[in-house]
């Protein structure tokens, strides 16, 4: 079933999220064509890649769709995962590993590959955190599915945009001196993105008869402790004072960083609790397979230091949040055909701008994140609290690029949803409503050489809560939306007017 010159035809899950994002362009660089399976194909369709991989609409818990994306596959990657999706998390992973195992083989595809987490040795299962033993379970319903499978076990992974790089950054720039958890002593053995996505490509090549899991590391065992004090050095940051204690139990260190870091809690704990338990690699096996030429892995200061580099340079290809949020709503917009009804506020403004659409357009790509929204900082910092001391994301994600931004990006606590460029830019809110929440902005030229500014903040609310709670937000509209629309016509207009340098 491979291509004509022997390159593997490739199916990848999560090519949405942040592995599955970087692994499709390396698959093609490498010569094998890509197919991916997503829930939303259109989120896809803005990065560089996109139109040289196959996109089809799925989920791995819909066996018919399962079934269609596996057709003519040889390899088929395995990159998404049901945390945070509620407390059934773990019946969602173990029914969604079935279904996929059983497509793939009723398929023909000759091989699954499967990223998963590190587990300690000696530790039983029952004592693991859910998301680990959920990963670890995953594991083993690939590996008995019929199709020979890799598992790839990884500890903590260092790259730009990566959770784990993100959550280690902020906590070593943001806080010189630290009362930290106690499993900041705790040993573990982390590898840098490029090893992880090298392997990945590489297991598309393995034995037909390998069937097996494979721990993968980079050459350093350390403390999290040392990764924040390498990270300094590299930095170019004080050495930290880092004082372990031991109240602070996986809860309360997730609420802790998520209150020093982007990462908010539901994404910290599982990275938190994975922390408790020493995980190192207990065997290199998979050198034996050559996947792992001399030199071997990156070691973890140039690990740090290439994802500086990237940081530094706006070039973060993906980030920890590419993923949709748990829970964000799909549900269409109220002004798309198949709207079911129901009740719908809206809020409308609009400006004359002196400024030509592209000076107007460029104020509002670069919305967001560290450029601010243009009104009332207080009111969005108010709110961006208020989101995360209710388990929301809040303010904390940020922009993935400081200037352009593509379908699916988060943008703070929402997402986009649309954009147009030149024309209109949609975004969703993400943040914890009673209701579902859109955000949308327009540019149109006029014959003058000047330009419109339409905006439209929706709200379609669930339950009476939803009703008192757009009742309550109501009063803060004008300075908060309106202020937002005079502010971004007055930025394009002084853009617009700035001598441009020879």
């Amino acid at each position: 079933m491979a291509d004509d010159d022997g390159s593997p035809r490739c199916l990848v899950t999560g090519a949405t999220g942040y592995i599955g994002g970087r692994l499709v362009p390396e698959l093609l660089a490498a010569g094998h064509t890509v197919r991916c399976l997503a829930r939303s194909p259109e989120k896809l369709r803005d990065h560089p890649w996109a139109g040289e991989a196959a996109a089809v609409r799925g989920d791995v818990t819909d066996e018919e769709s399962v079934r269609t994306a596996m057709e003519g596959i040889d390899v088929a990657y395995y990159l998404v995962h049901a945390l945070g999706t509620g407390s059934d998390f773990e019946e969602t992973d173990r029914r969604a590993a079935r279904i996929f195992g059983e497509r793939a083989r009723a398929a023909g595809v000759r091989r699954i590959v499967y990223l998963g987490g590190l587990t300690p040795p000696g530790v039983p299962e029952h004592e693991l955190s859910p998301h680990l033993r959920s990963r670890a379970e995953v594991g083993r319903i690939l590996l008995g599915s019929g199709v020979p499978t890799a598992v790839l076990r990884a500890a903590v992974i260092i790259g730009s945009g990566s959770a784990s790089f993100e959550m280690l950054r902020y906590l070593t720039e943001r806080l010189p001196a630290m009362v930290a958890p106690s499993w900041v002593r705790t040993r573990t053995q982390p590898i840098a993105i490029r090893d992880v996505l090298r392997l990945l490509v590489a297991c598309a090549r393995l034995p037909d008869d390998v069937n097996r899991t494979f721990d993968i590391g980079g050459p350093d065992v350390v403390t999290y402790r040392d990764m924040m004090q390498r990270y300094a050095a590299l930095a170019g940051l004080p050495r930290r004072l880092i004082i372990p204690v031991h109240v602070l139990t996986p809860r309360l260190s997730s609420l802790w960083v998520g209150l020093v870091t982007p990462v908010p809690n539901s994404t910290a704990r599982p990275l938190v609790e994975s922390l408790r338990h020493e995980v190192v690699r207990t065997e290199t096996d998979i050198e034996r397979y050559a996947l792992t030429p001399p030199p071997g892995c990156l070691a973890l200061d140039r690990a740090i230091e290439l994802a500086l580099q990237r940081v530094r340079d706006a070039d973060v290809a993906t980030r920890w949040s590419s993923a949709t949020a748990p829970r964000a709503p799909s549900d269409p917009l109220p002004t798309d055909p198949d709207w079911a009804g129901g009740s719908l506020y809206t809020d409308r403004r609009e400006r004359e701008v002196a400024a030509p659409p592209e000076a107007l357009w460029r104020v509002v790509e670069e919305i967001g994140g560290e450029n601010g929204w243009y009104s009332s900082p207080l009111a969005w910092s108010l709110r961006g609290w208020l989101d995360t001391l209710v388990g929301g994301v809040g303010l904390r994600r940020g922009r993935r690029d400081a200037t352009r931004l593509r379908v699916g990006d988060c943008l703070d606590f929402w997402r986009v949803e649309e954009i147009e460029p030149g024309r209109l830019l949609r975004l969703r809110a993400e943040m914890r409503l009673p209701g579902l929440a859109w955000l949308e902005m327009s540019v149109e030229g006029r014959v003058d050489g000047g330009s419109v500014y339409r905006q439209r903040a929706l709200f379609h609310p669930h339950g009476l809560a939803g009703h008192a709670y757009w009742w309550g937000v109501s009063p803060f509209h004008a300075a908060v939306f309106g202020g937002m629309a005079r502010n971004i016509a007055t930025a394009a207009e002084t853009r617009s007017q700035a001598p441009t340098l020879p």
